[in-house]
Parts: structure tokens; C-alpha cells; sequence
């Protein structure tokens, strides 16, 4: 059974940086000039690369990526 967008929890933005949680207790964060999310709020853990279709990546686009790195890695 992989992760969807549901068994994130959005807990808001603060600064710019975007954070999401999981039921499990794992962090990522991401800002809108970042090309990854990351596992801390200044964004030096990267984890993942956004797969991004302009220039900049969307909050979406966040999201799915922080998805396909959770199924990946099965964490």
C-alpha cells in the first residue's frame, strides 16, 4: 500500500519554507526558489528533487514529489 496526498499533513508556511508532515512523524519542507524538498527548514537535507514543468516548482509539485520519494523509499 504507497502513500498518497491524503496521509500528508499540511502544516503551513512560515518564512516562505512550506512544511508537510506524515502520521509517522517525518518532516519535509520546501520554498518556492528550492528545486527539492528537504528534511530540514533551511533546506540544506536535501531528500528529493521536485519534478518541476516551468522554471519554478508549484506547491503541487511539491507535494507529489515528497509522494514519490515516501513510496520510493518506503518510509
Amino acid at each position: 500500500m504507497g502513500y498518497s496526498i491524503k496521509d500528508l499533513i499540511y502544516q503551513g508556511e512560515k518564512s516562505g519554507v512550506h512544511n508537510w508532515g506524515t502520521l509517522e512523524g517525518k518532516s519535509f519542507y520546501w520554498h518556492p526558489d528550492w528545486f527539492h524538498i528537504a528534511e530540514d527548514m533551511t533546506g540544506h537535507m536535501a531528500t528529493a528533487t521536485i519534478d518541476k514543468q516551468g522554471e519554478k516548482a508549484t506547491q503541487s509539485e511539491a507535494e507529489q514529489s515528497i509522494i514519490k520519494h515516501l513510496n520510493k523509499s518506503g518510509k
